[in-house]
This record gives C-alpha cells, sequence and structure tokens, in this order.
C-alpha cells in the first residue's frame, strides 16, 4: 500500500484540530505545522499520534513546503484545520494512491465551504490538495498559494467538508490580521494609486461574484450576511493599501 502524508498547518485551534485528525486516520503519517499557538492544538495533535513541528510564518506556501520536507509518505495530502475529509473522499484517495495503473502527479479535490455553523454554501470549489511527492516541486505565494506539479492533474470524488466564517468575532478578527499582509503584497507590486472610485469597483466586484455568480443568494439571511462580509473584507485590504501609499508618499516628500 501506498503511504500517506496528511500535512496540518495550525494556528490557535485547540477547539477544533481534533475533528480534523479525526477525519485523516486513515493516513499513515500526520505532519502538524504548528504556527505558534498560545493553546493546546500541539498538546492534543501529539496525543493524538501527530507529529509536531514548530513553524513561525505569515506565508502559506513556505509553511507548507515546510510540512513537505518533513513528510516521508510517497503521497502528500494538505489538509487546513477547519477542514474534514468527507467519507467518500477518504476512500477516493485510498483508491487512487493504490491505483498502479495511476500516473498522476496529483489529484484535485472537491470542497464544499459551511458558513456560519450549518450553512452550506452553493459554489462548490476544486483545489488541488493530493500529491505525489516526488511530483511536487513546490507551493508559490504568501496567501494565495498554489502548487507547482509535474504531471497530469486527476479530479476525485466525494468531498472536503469546510467549516469558516463561524462567527462574526473570528471573521473580522482574521480580516485585520491578513488585511495588513494583502495590502503589504500590493503595494510591493506596484499597485495603481488607490483613488475614491477603486473602493466601490472592488467592493461591488465581490459583492456580486459572492452573492450572484456562486449563488449566495440561495441560502437567503447567511448567504447576504457572507457576501456583504466579503465586500467589507476587501474594502479593509484596499483601505489600508491606501493607508500605505499615503504614508510612502510623505515619506517620499520629506
Amino acid at each position: 500500500m501506498s503511504r500517506i502524508s496528511g500535512v496540518v498547518i495550525t494556528k490557535n485551534a485547540e477547539e477544533i484540530i481534533a475533528d480534523c485528525l479525526d477525519s485523516l486516520s486513515f493516513c499513515e503519517e500526520i505532519i502538524i505545522v504548528d504556527n505558534k499557538s498560545e493553546d493546546r492544538t500541539a498538546e492534543i495533535a501529539l496525543k493524538m499520534g501527530a507529529k509536531v513541528f514548530e513553524h513561525e510564518s505569515q506565508d502559506f506556501s513556505e509553511s507548507r513546503n515546510f510540512g513537505l520536507k518533513k513528510a516521508i509518505g510517497e503521497w502528500i495530502l494538505y489538509v487546513d484545520a477547519d477542514e474534514r475529509v468527507a467519507p467518500s473522499l477518504r476512500e477516493e484517495i485510498i483508491k487512487s494512491t493504490n491505483n498502479p495503473i495511476n500516473k498522476c502527479g496529483g489529484f484535485r479535490v472537491k470542497r464544499k465551504n459551511f458558513y456560519f455553523g450549518n450553512h452550506e454554501w452553493p459554489h462548490i470549489e476544486r483545489l488541488e490538495r493530493l500529491f505525489r511527492k516526488d511530483k511536487l516541486d513546490g507551493w508559490y505565494g504568501a496567501l494565495h498559494e498554489s502548487p507547482k506539479i509535474r504531471g497530469e492533474v486527476g479530479e476525485l470524488e466525494g468531498y472536503l467538508l469546510h467549516y469558516t466564517h463561524t462567527d462574526l468575532s473570528l471573521m473580522v478578527e482574521k480580516t485585520i490580521k491578513w488585511s495588513k499582509i494583502e495590502a503589504d503584497l500590493r503595494l510591493k507590486s506596484g499597485h495603481p494609486k488607490m483613488s475614491w472610485w477603486r473602493f466601490p469597483r472592488v467592493m461591488l466586484t465581490a459583492f456580486f461574484d459572492s452573492y450572484i455568480r456562486q449563488g449566495g443568494w440561495k441560502i437567503g439571511t447567511a448567504g447576504l450576511i457572507e457576501s456583504m462580509y466579503q465586500s467589507f473584507s476587501i474594502f479593509v485590504t484596499y483601505a489600508r493599501l491606501w493607508e500605505m501609499q499615503e504614508k510612502l508618499k510623505i515619506k517620499n516628500e520629506k
């Protein structure tokens, strides 16, 4: 049988890590890349048999690559702490990784998102998460990371279940934290100067994408709140970018 290493990046996930690891029980090895958690995340993971490595970083690609180096499996499965491998996906992973005819370098999985508890989002994502270790050259991108894979990429049946945006307090906390990094990346890439008209444009685009294109309207109030929040989140990112540009302008004028 092919050896599968599950890799999970964690940060203060003591309330959800056990369920995540339970869903990875079919993996011969579980690697935890812990970003200096201040709670019992590492302790719980160790008790459940995972290998825990502390690795402080704000770069998701760097963290995923760190996990890749620590893993010894022939196959690498990446799962986030707030995700669960559904039984149907688990069976597909086992079958595909033990199929001698399979020549794929990696596989996409279908991800169902759940907001505010049990509100299932209509739009299904497709993410590359399962790889042959010798075909994965690494991850690139600080926040919206992407893998570089050699060979064909297949798609598995079954679902990865993502329980995100569970309450407004955590959502705002996450936005405040990551918007600074997002804005800094845009600043360093030479983003055009922020003008007043860019704000309504990006906010309306984010709302339309979430509420109309992805079908947020189909789940009622939760869909409206999530879509409005996406608009707010992009506003915060671009407001930070404007602030950074203004500070840089003042600095250059001195």
